[in-house]
């Protein structure tokens, strides 16, 4: 058996349909699968998801809030990678009037922990990569799925996740 493990980089949309579809006052034991993968560094997000619950959601920001070494902080590197996504897809980048800025630092990440050098060595038990994210590929348009053609990063919904991992409920 491997040593590696799949490593996922989760969006504003999979947390909140996770909250919406399994309450966590009804399935406390997936919940705790969730926190489990969290804790073992295998499941992240990032500061903007963060701030993008906190704008909408009040039970998912109370479990939000609990969750440390979960939502990571930008880098010098993700600010670089933010820019090149945005110069090249800049629909990405919604106005303040639509919600959060939060899917191009969800790519950044992901791109971020595939990228060779010592942060390599880090994750040097990553089966694969994963963005979680609900969005679908559609067309042309560019949301998370369509921007992660160009960066060679799967995209899953937070159901495949669950089967990836062979989750039972």
């Amino acid at each position: 058996m491997s040593n590696q493990q799949n490593f996922y980089v989760i969006d504003t949309s999979s947390l909140i349909d996770l909250n919406i579809r399994y309450p966590i006052d009804v399935f406390p034991s997936l919940w705790r699968k969730v926190e489990e993968l969290i804790n073992r560094g295998y499941l992240i997000s990032h500061k903007e998801v963060l701030k993008e619950i906190c704008n909408q959601d009040d039970l998912l920001k109370k479990w939000a809030l609990k969750q440390k070494n979960f939502f990571k902080e930008i880098t010098l590197k993700q600010a670089k990678i933010v820019k090149e996504i945005l110069k090249k897809y800049p629909s990405l980048a919604k106005p303040k009037n639509e919600g959060g800025a939060a899917d191009p630092f969800v790519i950044a990440l992901a791109v971020e922990i595939g990228e060779t050098g010592a942060q390599q060595e880090l994750f040097s038990t990553i089966r694969k990569r994963l963005i979680v994210t609900q969005e679908k590929l559609r067309g042309n348009k560019v949301k998370i799925p369509f921007v992660c053609k160009d960066y060679n990063i799967d995209c899953i919904d937070i159901v495949e996740m669950y089967r990836i991992e062979g989750w039972k409920f």
